[in-house]
Order: structure tokens, then C-alpha cells, then sequence
């Protein structure tokens, strides 16, 4: 046990160690609880003065929630040495994340934006105060878990920190290689003389490598064999990297370097928020200070991220699942365009559903008026080009498995183990994802059927309705009343127009009889999707997996204890050759459920998809061509009729003013052919009149429904 006068620490409870300091957990004596206290060692007292007290100084200028707190300094009661007592997280540090095999592939994208608010906010917080850090990395970003059970991530080990402007320079250099600025890297790794004076851009260089160390679980600038085995490869590569490369890598011993531009596709992040990430991490990973962002910039458009919002959107068409991220203040208009960005969807083809509804989205409307999304309730996008599904890319897990070697090797027996268990940790995400894209895809497809299913169902009373008034138009009843008047002109006229509203009918009545095949075919389809979506739901392939990697994680914790022995025991050596052969038959399951079980029925549902929306493309479209011809027909419809009408109306007062004159006439002149009485046949004219004015009305009425129709399939016409 080890003390000062206010606090308790025992030297088992180590949490960190460095080249002058050790960092142990210790309690508080009188309250009991929990800080972190730095003990400095011998060697740390043979530097400068000035440059012990550094630390102290730097701590206490700062007070900011993502900067680990100083309580006190105080000294130990036999040595006398130094001890800071800082806040103490319990979770560890962004590097033991990392380490972690659930993110030896990155970190999901809603922690890794945690990490670079965090990040960002501590490092202005040092940028405000005129401090450099000098050893921005992983092992010095602690996590803490905040009440609420969200991460809050800490900058520490301020030991080599110093106070420095913008524009001033220091010679002394400090850091962890991998993420040394290359000109530091030069002097402190490969020990080259050179008279280089470093600004504050190198902890831009640091944080350019802890972010994409974040985001995929690698090192960016890896030379074969490791960083730390080939440090003039290593120096190669971070001096001659293009511009506009974040990565580079030599595959072989004494191989050619290979650049990146983008991020790998085992990456967790979306697209989307790599295209904002990519050109930070470009513009800071620069060897030429003169070419690097200055912290300004960097600060202005990590800000730029961090202050956008996140609309999940699911593109039906490709069956992928997009993160468009917008400000809450830009328009709608400037959303369609960032979807476009991603899917190659014109805005104008652009149309979506949420929740089973049409949403429509107003282009001069502020974007707040998105409804709001996750990634399982996204918005639905609908595209009017018909296009093959290409689904979710990614990289086959079992191309990242590594094999053990025959003999027993506690420290090659544990890293085989936890390069395995990575990649089970992969297929589990993958396997996830997979299963929510065939959600989505049934679940999107099921709206918009439902959808063309009211449009049927519309169009259908539209076209039922204009039939009923035709039919009544044309009775017998009428037709006879006219057929017995005198052979007219307007007559003639007026034949033909019935002669055109009876085609019209059998038009339409063809029209009906197509809307309900189509109704049929929807509701087959219908059918067939809810039985998909089921068989998704019933789906265990998840549970498996995650079965196996329960088991597969005990065996690891296992093999993590026994590489910090310095051997085994016989009996306890065949424990351990089990235990390999056992995570080996583990590893090979989850892999085959993952393929089988996962890869496989996503892929068939892909096809099946891309199937179905073939067909409801063409069944959209048929249904747009019969709308068409409905609401052609009731325009004509609409003409033949007042035209008849007009006929009518003129029929009716010629027959009103022979009746007047023929009452005035000799009343024993005999007509030379029988024929209704004036007087019925003026009323016949006058009720057919009123009805045909009453059909006008229905038929104008029922174009504007068929107007508004043939803007809802539209709808879904993205």
C-alpha cells in the first residue's frame, strides 16, 4: 500500500504505465472514493525543473468536461514523490475499446461520433488556452460512461504538453510513433539530425490517426511486418503519401506502397458520414505544414459534422440504407440534392413514404419538417427508374480469419484467437444488417402495393361512377323519345353523340375490368410479402451466431489470462489444445451459419426483390395508362354530353314553340304518322336535359379525382 496524506492506493491496482509516471486506481480516506493518481518514478526527476512542474501548470489551467480534472497534488510520506490525483474513468481508454474484438473493425458510428465531439471539444478547449498536447493517441483519450449510460471521452496525460501559440515553434519532441507527425517521427524514432522547428499542427497529425484508428480499428500507415519492425518503410510512407491519400500500406516484405483514398468497406461508418470525414482526415494527414489545415479550419468543419442531423432514408430501388446528414436550417430542396448525391436519384424521380404514408416533401420548406428517422424507421425512397437491386456491399469475415500455428505459443495462440473472435465480431453486424435490409426491403414493398392498391380502389369508384351516369344517359326510355322526333339535323347530331358516349362506356367498362385484374395481382403480391416478412421475424440465424461467440468468448478470456503466464502445465497444455480445437469448430459454425443462413437467403432475397419491383414498375405504370384513359374518356364523355345538351335544350324549346303554334292551328288536321303528344315530348327533352347537365357535373368532378390520382402513384414514382 501506498498513501498520501488524503489518499490510498495499492500498487496491484495498476492502470497505466509510462516512461516517468505510473497511473494507479486509489481511494480517498476519508469520503473512499475513487480517483486516479499519477506517481512520477526516479526517472522523471532528472528532467529540467520546468519540465516536471509542466504538467502540473497545464492541469491547472484547464477545467473543461472533455479534459480529465486535477483534485490535488500531493506527495507521497516516505519518497516524497510527486503525485497528481485526477478524476478517475472507469471504463478505460479509447485504446481499450479498440482492443476490444467487438470493434477490432471500428467503432459503430454513433460512438465514433462521440469520440470526435469529444475529441474536438477538448482539443479547443487547449487550442483556447494556448497548450499543446504533443501525444494526442488513443491511450490518452479515457472513457467515462455518464449517468444516462452515454460515453463522455477525456484527454489526459498532459506530461508532454507545454503552452505554445499559434504561430510559435518548439525542437523538443515527444509522442508514440505511430502517431508522430512524420518530421517528429524523423528525429525521435529514426534518430536523424535535423533542424526542424514543430508548430501546433503536429497534434493535428495525432488526431488525423486516432480518428481513423476509430473508425476502422487500424493504424492507417502500416509498412510490412509493423510499424515498430520496419520504421524507414514506415517513414516512407507517411512522407511520400499522395495528397488526398489517409492510407497507405505495404503488403509484402520489400513490396510497393499501396494509397487509399476512402475508407475500407469493413468500416462501420455510412457512406455518408465518410464522404464529411474523408477530406478532414485528408487535409490534416499532411507531411508539408504549409498545406495543412490550421486548427481553425479544422475546428470549423468538424463543427460543420457534428452540428448536422441524420435522416436515415431507404432507397427501395438499390436496397440500401443511406445516412444523408443536412443542417436543420437548409431546405428540403438541399436534402433531395444530398439524396442524390448518395443514390444518383434526380429529385425530380424523387418521391417517399414514411410509415406506410405518401410523404411529401416540399422543396422550399426547411428541413425541420422531416419527420423524424432511425435506421428502423427510415424514410422510403422511391425511384420511377427501374433499377437491380444491389444491396448492403461488404467483405466476405472469413477472408479476415487468421489461423493458429501447430505448437502451443501462449502470445500467438491469444492473437489468433482474438483476430478470429474480430471477425465472428463482423460477421454478427453483418448478419444483423442483412437481416433489417430484407426488413426493409418486404416492409418498404408492402407500402407501396398498398399504395397502388388505393390508387386501384380510387380509380375504380371513379370509373364504376361514370359508367352508372353514361348508362343512365343512355336508357331506352330516352332513346325512344328521340327516335320518334322528326328527322333533324340537330338530331343527327345528337344520335351520334349517344352513338360516342356508348363507346365510351364499353371504354370505360374495359377500364374496370383491368383495374380489378390488377387489384388481384396486387393483392397476391401483397400476399407473398407478408409471408417473406414472417419468415424474416422467425429468422435465427442472430441467435446462433451470437450462441457461438458466447462460447468462443470464454475460451478467449481464457487464452488473454494464460499469455501473461510464462508457460503451462501438461495437463493445463492439453486444456489448451482443446480449447484451440474447440474455438476453431466454433469459429467454423458461426462462419457457415453466417454464409448459409445469412449471405445466402439475402442474396435470393435480392432477386426475389429485384423481381417484384419489375413488377410493380409496370403495374404502376399500367395503372397511370388506364388512368389516362379514364380521364380521357371523361373529358370526352364531358364533351359528347354538353354538346347533347345544347341539342337538347334546343330541341325542347323548337318542340315548346310547335306545340304553341300547332294549339292555335285547325284541331281537326291529322298528322300523317303517329307520334308522341308536343307536350310529353317537351317534358322527355327537359327532364333528359337536366339529367345530361347533372352527368356534366359528375364528369367534371370525377377529372379532377382522376387529376389528383394521377399524382398519387407519383407518389411512390421517386
Amino acid at each position: 500500500m501506498q498513501s498520501t496524506v488524503n489518499y490510498l492506493w495499492h500498487t496491484d491496482d495498476l492502470l497505466g504505465q509510462g516512461a516517468t509516471a505510473s497511473v494507479y486506481k486509489a481511494r480517498n480516506k476519508k469520503s473512499g472514493e475513487l480517483v486516479a493518481v499519477k506517481v512520477f518514478n526516479t526517472a522523471s526527476y532528472m528532467r529540467p525543473r520546468e519540465v516536471q512542474m509542466r504538467e502540473f501548470e497545464v492541469l491547472r489551467k484547464l477545467n473543461h468536461q472533455n479534459i480529465i480534472k486535477l483534485f490535488a497534488v500531493e506527495e507521497t510520506g516516505s519518497s516524497r514523490q510527486k503525485v497528481l490525483v485526477m478524476e478517475y474513468c472507469s471504463s478505460g481508454s479509447l485504446l481499450s475499446v479498440l482492443e476490444s474484438p467487438e470493434n477490432a473493425f471500428g467503432l459503430p458510428e454513433e460512438e465514433f461520433l462521440v469520440v470526435l465531439r469529444c475529441v474536438v471539444a477538448g482539443m479547443n478547449h487547449l487550442r483556447e488556452n494556448g497548450i499543446v498536447h504533443r501525444d494526442i493517441k488513443p491511450g490518452n483519450i479515457m472513457r467515462l460512461v455518464g449517468e444516462a449510460g452515454q460515453s463522455i471521452y477525456k484527454l489526459t496525460d498532459f506530461g508532454a504538453a507545454r503552452e505554445l501559440g499559434d504561430d510559435e515553434q518548439f525542437v523538443s519532441v515527444y509522442g508514440t510513433e505511430e502517431y508522430l507527425h512524420p518530421d517528429v517521427y524523423e528525429r525521435a524514432v529514426l534518430r536523424k539530425p535535423q533542424q526542424k522547428a514543430f508548430g501546433v499542427t503536429v497534434d493535428l497529425w495525432s488526431i488525423g490517426v486516432t480518428l481513423y484508428h476509430a473508425a476502422t480499428g487500424s493504424l492507417p500507415f502500416v509498412p510490412f511486418g509493423g510499424p515498430r519492425r520496419n520504421k524507414e518503410i514506415m517513414y516512407r510512407i507517411t512522407t511520400e503519401k499522395p495528397a488526398g491519400a489517409i492510407a497507405g500500406t505495404q503488403r509484402r516484405e520489400n513490396g510497393s506502397l499501396e494509397w487509399s483514398y476512402t475508407l475500407p468497406v469493413t468500416c462501420r461508418l455510412s457512406l455518408g458520414l465518410q464522404s464529411q470525414l474523408v477530406p478532414i482526415l485528408a487535409n490534416i494527414l499532411e507531411v508539408e505544414q504549409a498545406k495543412c489545415w490550421g486548427f481553425d479550419q479544422f475546428f470549423a468543419e468538424t463543427s460543420d459534422i457534428l452540428q448536422r442531423v441524420v435522416v436515415h432514408v431507404f432507397s427501395l430501388s438499390q436496397a440500401v440504407l443511406y445516412h444523408v446528414y443536412i443542417h436543420a436550417h437548409n431546405t428540403i430542396a438541399i436534402f433531395l440534392e444530398a439524396v442524390y448525391e448518395q443514390t444518383k436519384v434526380a429529385p425530380r424521380h424523387q418521391e417517399y413514404l414514411f410509415e406506410g404514408h405518401l410523404c411529401v416533401l416540399e422543396p422550399n420548406l426547411s428541413a425541420q419538417h422531416i419527420t423524424h428517422t432511425t435506421a428502423s424507421s427510415p424514410l422510403t425512397l422511391f425511384s420511377v427508374a427501374s433499377e437491380t437491386p444491389r444491396g448492403l456491399a461488404f467483405r466476405d469475415p472469413a477472408l479476415d480469419v487468421p489461423k493458429f500455428v501447430p505448437k502451443v505459443d501462449l502470445q500467438a495462440d491469444y492473437n489468433t484467437v482474438k483476430g478470429v473472435l474480430g471477425a465472428s465480431y463482423q460477421a454478427l453486424w453483418l448478419a444483423r444488417a442483412l437481416l433489417h435490409g430484407q426488413e426493409l426491403m418486404f416492409r418498404g414493398l408492402h407500402w407501396v402495393v398498398e399504395v397502388l392498391q388505393t390508387t386501384c380502389r380510387r380509380t375504380l369508384e371513379v370509373t364504376r361512377t361514370a359508367l352508372l351516369f353514361l348508362s343512365s344517359s343512355l336508357s331506352t326510355e330516352r332513346s325512344s323519345s328521340v327516335a320518334g322526333m322528326p328527322e333533324i339535323r340537330e338530331l343527327q347530331r345528337a344520335v351520334e353523340l349517344r352513338s360516342r358516349l356508348r363507346t365510351l362506356a364499353e371504354v370505360l367498362s374495359r377500364c374496370s375490368q383491368n383495374i380489378t385484374e390488377t387489384q388481384m395481382s396486387l393483392s397476391n403480391l401483397s400476399s407473398e410479402l407478408v409471408k417473406n416478412r414472417d419468415q424474416v421475424h422467425e429468422d435465427r440465424s442472430i441467435q446462433q451466431i451470437q450462441c457461438c461467440l458466447d462460447k468462443m468468448n470464454l475460451i478467449y478470456k481464457q487464452f488473454k489470462k494464460s499469455r501473461l503466464r510464462p508457460g503451462l502445465g501438461y495437463n493445463e497444455e492439453q486444456i489448451h489444445k482443446l480449447d484451440k480445437v474447440n474455438f476453431s469448430h466454433l469459429a467454423k459454425r458461426l462462419l457457415q451459419v453466417f454464409q448459409e443462413e445469412c449471405v445466402q437467403k439475402y442474396q435470393a432475397s435480392l432477386v426475389t426483390h429485384g423481381k417484384w419491383m419489375r413488377e410493380v414498375h409496370e403495374t404502376r405504370n399500367h395503372l397511370r395508362l388506364v388512368g389516362c384513359s379514364v380521364a380521357a374518356c371523361n373529358t370526352e364523355a364531358q364533351g359528347a354530353q354538353e354538346g347533347l345538351s345544347k341539342i337538347l335544350d334546343q330541341l325542347s324549346h323548337q318542340l315548346l314553340q310547335d306545340s304553341t303554334e300547332g294549339a292555335q292551328a285547325s284541331p281537326t288536321s291529322i298528322a300523317p304518322y303517329p307520334s308522341p303528344a308536343p307536350k310529353d315530348l317537351v317534358l322527355h327533352m327537359q327532364e333528359l336535359c337536366e339529367e345530361m347537365k347533372l352527368l356534366a357535373f359528375d364528369l367534371q368532378d370525377n377529372n379532377r379525382i382522376i387529376e389528383r390520382l394521377g399524382r398519387v402513384p407519383s407518389a411512390p414514382d421517386v
